[in-house]
């Protein structure tokens, strides 16, 4: 019932709208320092009339925003021009030339609220002439035509206002409607006035205008003109657009808008012009009239029949300091201006009938002739001043109009802010000390009440408020006009805006306002700090000024209570007296209601002292005159009196000791079959946890009691709280009874005295035996309570229909299932559906013996549901036993997933290996342990008895935990976690994860280990396809196109930047891409040899819906093109070889047009591949990188110890080898390469392994015999340990033996310490491969000679 600042939206991404508008300038210093030397006309504050607030409330707001955040910078909101629509949808933010549109949107927070944010949606330069700025800017909206949706808004239009006089409108997305050049001034001001609903009647209707304020010149434009030309302009550029550029560019079948009408007014004798105000048309009473016409025409003036109407103008400035202008009616014609219309878009910019010189969005080469010729500007109609406040040193900076048009507020440089009567033309009031400051009103209505009941007849009463932000004091108030107080008064900030438009809707008539209920906000403030749009909320009662009212003695009544409910340090007896007092004092039934219910909703009242004050205001209201009392106080009293009577009965039975003992026939055989699982399960979820000790000991407060209780006629209900958890009021009436603590048969009566409906019990009960499923797996007396408790509450009556007869679903167990499978607590909701099975069981039995009263079994569908609920828990508590496994040491950890029966059955049928999948990736199982543990499901073993606790949490006890647990899980899913399934969604998982992360390549290995473990080629196949074109090709061709650019390996920050990942994962990442497509061409030679697989699930999980399963989705994969993946696993080895050994080449040019045309294409669509030979250049290019790639992995090769390679590195070759074929390259000049790239390495046993390979013998002979005179050279020659002997060899060597020696290099040799039996054995082969006939056969006879000679002598 007081003043309060409502936030209503909050602005987004102010930060992004400042750095646009503020980009190039500097902050500028604080404005502490900028007024140090104050002017002779500033004068001090009186700080006289601030006093202490009188609302008790607004204290609560705390410091002002700005000491609480980070400002951007100094006020720069200042500097800015805003505008707010009237429908709180768009705000515009403008600066010299840009501007900033920012339009609502919804979303929904955490707790499910909607709320309403302004974002940017269009941001841009709005100037076209040059050296003109943005000075003024209003957001019009405008009323739909629309039958639907009459008086609604339909769109928003921006008019902006500029220094070179032109006044352009636009739409919410920036696009450009109009544009008027009616004076060659600069724009001061726009203002705009709509329709309003006639408060009286006989009330004269208010046209609708614009108003445009240049220094010495107004000019009115008819709103219903304006509204006809906006709406013509949209359509046709919306028209336009939908044509497209070419249309747009002809210009065809334009339809032309309708002209403006519009008055131009010369204000004259005032020296300077800085705002206005258009009141509108007004009539003289009969005594103005004449005393108007004695004092401008003298005695003998002659006096008109009737009053002429006029239109009255206010404007502020100087000299006058506030002027008032009076235009009659007919005086002046209205000018038609001529409209221009635009089409604006990406593509195309058009002109039409540029009359008027309006112009449009168009290039430089248009713009020059355009500014040649300016529109024809009317001649203003002069308009003297009728009268004004003349005050030569005070300079008016602004003014405000109220609502009902008949007050108005000046702001001057003096720091005054006075209140204007604009009928009479008088100053009523001034405030002083409110400098800068910023103007609005709030109209507020009195709301439907006892003067309306009382006299019908009454229209209803408005009051005004003036609304004053002081930004030097960062002080929002609310004052009472004319002569009221101050109502309000809140802590705002410095640096805030108050946004006042003073209008609504344009296009609204008479008619269409019929059942107008749109709801515009007044008054907004904005603080740049946190971006929060606030609207002050006014009471009609803070306008009443008679000190006698009832109404202001009970609000300060309330205010009293309130301070009192406020005080923390207050003694019960005190608090109950006053609080009775005072409410039983009030007189007004509405706050007595409030002040009645502000102290139940008090968390610091006690139970005792409610209880006596509602009893004492019961007892009131009965004594009072029944027709007097309001019925809703009396049924408030007698519903709240109930619930606190039974809040103080439930906690006297908590504190009776209670000896039943409770039996539970059935439940040990049950609990011994799900035991060793809930024994799994307790031990995972008993890990230590933070709680607080109030959550466990105190008990529920009496206000939270009383809101989730609600009282309806006789009955209680249970009201959810905002939260939605009843779970405390679940805990407070009925756990008690579960943990053995109260006795139930008294709890029971309790609560069925209390008219509390069994469905409601039995929500609480589950509820609480939900959330408290540690205490409840930690106590075994729970189970049987529960079995008890659960019996007395379906005995209840309407518990239990009378009519069921056991072979229908009975809608109170239907309840405890839903909520069991619903339940994320695994263990306590298989517990409670046990319980409950057990219940409905022997009740179906009783039921069948009063019946039919034989020994046979009782078999109802009731039964069968039960079955199948208590099987679906025990697979749901199974896996969530495995998903609640901790996460291995060096791991990432996180919330451990919940799990619920209703969740896997919404996400469908491939919901359970997802799950279990996730689980895998998180305690990185190799993909053969997984294998290994798979083979092992059909023993049985392994889930008769519980794992034993584990003494020390080494990895050896986490692994046989998970491969437990895992055995178990897939014992009870065994269709849906099959082999290949499961291996399927293991690997999805892990290249998901490696999508969120590319730079751990090991995912993306571990994704591809895991397809190769799928025996299914069509689900193999189908995953595979998947992945590639989800995950895989986007970053391949990326990749490929890189490499193209730079001609070589990149390196890690182009790698970074183009494929999202460092050089060395994205080695890795192309070597997983080759063996990727090799699966898929494997898995593709294998599809036609085996029928695809039937995907089964298992009997209790039938009615799984939801989305579909992965193993479905890959078997409507379409089958693939062979060669087309052939040629994608051609690139991705050269890639992946590329980016190994750091080679330069562009892999891309290593193909012609067909070949490059035919990488990154869908794989399973048919391609034009490369055929025919190849030509001879591009072979070459081929062969050079091929060998360049076997330079390089002989360079990586190290000699093992035994004299051979590892078996991984053979690798290569074979790549090469399979990739020559493809390429056209002859492989036997690989092979002869590779053999001399080893020898060159010093790798002479591998080199003899592949010589036998080798098919052209003569060419291979001559390329060693270069190497092996290579070796000897640097033996001979080159050696720094040359010896006596091996000069005197090299002496007696033959001439040409030694001159071709010496012309050997042996710095070519990447290994030249190679033992002379090497290099020996080396000169036997090449006289073995050499023909006898060959021309370099002597050479190598004389050279074996010479090594066998110089080998005897070391």
């Amino acid at each position: 019932m007081s003043c309060c600042l409502t936030e209503f939206c909050r602005v987004q991404e102010l930060k992004t709208v400042h750095e646009f508008l503020f980009h190039h300038k500097k902050t500028p210093p604080p404005p502490e320092e900028n007024n140090k030397n104050q002017t002779e006309n500033d004068l001090t504050w009186d700080e006289s009339d601030w006093g202490a607030w009188e609302n008790p409330e607004t204290n609560e707001d705390g410091p002002p925003a700005e000491d609480d955040a980070q400002p951007i910078s100094v006020p720069w909101l200042q500097d800015c021009v805003l505008s707010l629509s009237p429908c709180s949808d768009l705000l515009v933010v403008a600066r010299e030339t840009k501007a900033v549109f920012l339009s609502a949107r919804w979303r929904t927070d955490e707790g499910g609220k909607e709320e309403m944010n302004l974002a940017v949606s269009w941001s841009g330069t709005l100037t076209t002439e040059e050296g003109e700025c943005i000075s003024s800017v209003i957001c019009i909206p405008l009323a739909s035509q629309k039958r639907s949706s009459t008086g609604r808004p339909d769109w928003t239009c921006i008019v902006v206002g500029f220094t070179s006089g032109y006044v352009r409108f636009y739409t919410e997305t920036g696009v450009l409607l109009l544009a008027q050049l009616l004076h060659e001034d600069p724009v001061l001001r726009l203002k705009c006035r709509t329709y309003e609903i006639p408060r009286h009647p006989g009330v004269t209707d208010q046209h609708e205008e614009l108003s445009i304020l240049y220094p010495a010149a107004l000019v009115t434009i008819d709103g219903f003109s304006l509204f006809q030309s906006l709406r013509a302009c949209r359509n046709q550029v919306a028209r336009e657009l939908s044509r497209g550029p070419s249309a747009a560019a002809a210009g065809s079948d334009v339809v032309q808008p309708p002209p403006l009408t519009y008055k131009k007014w010369g204000l004259q004798d005032m020296d300077t012009l800085v705002d206005h105000s258009s009141v509108g048309i007004m009539t003289l009473n009969v005594f103005d009239q004449m005393k108007n016409a004695s004092i401008l025409g003298g005695f003998h003036a002659s006096v008109k029949g009737s009053p002429p109407a006029m239109s009255q103008y206010i404007t502020v400035g100087g000299g006058p300091y506030t002027s008032f202008y009076y235009a009659i009616e007919g005086s002046s014609q209205p000018l038609l201006s001529h409209v221009a219309l635009a089409v604006a878009s990406k593509l195309t910019s058009a002109l039409f009938n540029a009359a008027s010189g309006w112009l449009g969005w168009k290039n430089k080469s248009e713009e020059e002739p355009q500014q040649k010729h300016k529109p024809k500007v009317e001649p203003a109609t002069p308009l003297a001043v009728r009268f004004g406040l003349p005050d030569s040193r005070r300079h008016g900076e602004s003014i405000c109009l109220s609502p009902c048009n008949t007050l108005a507020g000046v702001t001057d440089d003096f720091g005054r802010v006075t209140l204007l009567d604009v009928t009479r033309g008088i100053a009523i009031r001034m405030w002083k000390g409110y400098r800068d400051a910023q103007l609005g009103w709030v109209q507020v209505s009195e709301a439907r009440g006892e003067r309306e009941l009382s006299s019908p007849s009454l229209p209803r009463r408005h009051a005004q408020f003036l609304v004053i932000y002081a930004p030097r004091r960062g002080i929002l108030e609310v004052w009472g006009t004319q002569h009221g107080p101050r109502v309000a008064a809140f802590n705002v900030g410095k640096h805030c805006r108050l946004l006042y438009g003073g209008y609504r809707l344009m296009g609204v008539n008479s008619v269409t306002s019929q059942g107008w209920q749109l709801h515009t906000q007044q008054v907004c403030l904005l603080d740049p700090t946190t971006g929060v749009l606030r609207t002050v909320t006014i009471p009609f009662h803070l306008a009443l000024s008679d000190k006698k009212s009832e109404r202001a003695k009970d609000m300060h009544l309330f205010k009293r209570l309130t301070t009192l409910l406020k005080s923390k340090e207050v003694e019960p007896d005190l608090l109950e007296s006053e609080a009775q007092s005072v409410i039983l004092e009030i007189k007004h039934p509405a706050i007595k209601k409030q002040a009645f219910e502000s102290l139940l909703a008090n968390k610091n009242a006690p139970v005792s002292c409610l209880a006596n004050v509602t009893r004492a205001l019961l007892d009131s209201l009965k004594g009072q005159d029944p027709e007097a009392v309001e019925e809703s106080l009396l049924q408030l009293c007698s519903s709240q009196l109930r619930l606190l009577q039974l809040y103080t009965q439930i906690q006297l039975l908590h504190t009776e000791s209670t000896e039943e003992e409770y039996t539970c026939p059935g439940m040990e055989e049950d609990l011994a079959r799900v035991g060793p699982i809930l024994q799994r399960y307790a031990e995972l979820t008993s890990r230590p946890s933070v709680s607080f000790a109030q959550d466990s000991v105190s008990p529920l407060p009496v206000r939270d009691f009383l809101s989730q209780l609600e009282c309806d006629g006789d009955a209680i209900k249970v009201v959810q709280g905002p939260q939605g958890d009843s779970s405390p009021l679940g805990s407070f009436l009925l756990w008690g009874c579960v943990s053995g603590q109260s006795p139930i048969q008294k709890v029971c009566d309790a609560l069925q005295e209390s008219n509390i409906s069994p469905q409601n019990l039995l929500t609480l009960l589950m509820s609480v035996w939900l959330s408290r499923e540690k205490e409840v797996l930690k106590q075994s007396d729970t189970v049987k309570n529960l079995h008890t408790l659960l019996t007395r509450l379906s005995a209840m009556k309407g518990a239990v229909e009378e009519s069921w007869d056991g072979q229908c679903v009975c809608p109170w167990w239907q309840m405890v299932r839903t909520v069991c499978v619903q339940s994320e607590s695994s263990g306590a909701a298989l517990l409670a559906a046990l319980v409950a099975h057990r219940a409905a069981k022997s009740s179906i039995t009783s039921l069948a013996e009063t019946k039919f009263q034989s020994d046979w079994e009782a078999v109802s569908l009731e039964l069968e549901h039960w079955a199948v609920c208590v099987r679906q828990l025990e697979d749901a508590l199974a896996l969530q036993t495995l998903l609640g496994l901790p996460s291995p040491q060096g791991s990432p950890g996180g919330a451990t997933p919940r799990c619920s029966v209703r969740a896997l059955l919404e996400s469908g049928r491939g919901g359970v290996a997802d799950s279990v999948a996730k689980v895998l990736f998180r305690q990185a199982l190799h993909p053969d342990t997984l294998r290994d543990i798979l083979q092992r499901r059909g023993e049985t073993g392994s889930t008769e008895h519980p794992a034993e606790p584990p003494q020390d949490t080494t990895d050896n006890t986490h692994q046989r935990r998970t491969e437990e647990l895992l055995v178990c899980v897939c014992q009870r899913f065994p269709d849906s976690l099959s082999p290949d399934l499961l291996f399927a969604h293991c690997g999805w998982e892990y290249v998901v994860q490696w999508n969120k992360d590319p730079e751990l390549g090991k995912n993306l290995e571990g994704s591809v280990e895991h397809l190769k473990m799928i025996s299914s080629p069509h689900i193999q196949l189908g995953i595979a396809l998947m992945m590639w074109s989800t995950f895989i090709v986007k970053r391949f061709s990326a990749a490929a196109f890189l490499m193209e650019k730079v001609g070589k390996a990149p390196k890690d920050r182009l790698c970074r930047r183009d494929v999202g990942m460092g050089d060395s994962a994205m080695t890795s990442f192309l070597g997983s891409c080759v063996q990727l497509l090799q699966i898929i061409m494997e898995a593709d030679a294998r599809v036609e040899e085996v029928s695809a697989p039937l995907l089964c699930v298992e009997e209790v999980w039938g009615g799984a819906e939801g989305r579909v399963s992965l193993a479905e989705l890959a078997l409507e994969q379409r089958g693939v093109h062979y060669p087309l993946v052939q040629h994608q696993c051609l690139l991705a080895s050269l890639l992946h070889a590329t980016m190994t050994f750091g080679l330069k080449v562009k892999p891309l040019s290593l193909f012609d047009s067909k070949g490059k045309n035919a990488f990154f294409k869908d794989l399973t669509t048919i391609q034009l591949m490369p055929s025919g030979d190849t030509d001879p250049s591009l072979v070459a290019l081929r062969q050079e990188f091929l060998l360049r790639v076997l330079t390089g992995w002989v360079k990586t090769v190290e000699v093992a110890q035994g004299g051979g390679t590892s078996v991984c590195e053979d690798v290569w070759p074979e790549v090469c080898l399979e990739q020559a074929t493809l390429l056209q390259v002859n492989p036997d000049i690989l092979r002869r390469h590779l053999v001399c790239e080893l020898y060159n390495q010093g790798l002479d046993p591998r080199a003899e392994e592949l010589m036998l390979e080798v098919e052209d013998k003569d060419v291979l002979g001559s390329q060693l015999l270069v190497l092996a005179g290579q070796r000897l050279c640097f033996s001979l020659l080159h050696n720094t340990t040359q010896t006596r002997p091996a000069m005197e060899l090299l002496a007696r060597l033959p001439p040409t033996l030694c001159t071709w020696l010496k012309a050997m290099d042996p710095s070519e040799l990447r290994c030249p310490l190679v033992p002379l039996r090497q290099s020996s054995r080396l000169v036997s082969r090449v006289i073995e491969t050499l023909p006898e006939n060959h021309a370099q056969y002597s050479l190598a006879l004389h050279l074996l000679e010479t090594v066998e000679v110089l080998e005897d002598e070391n």
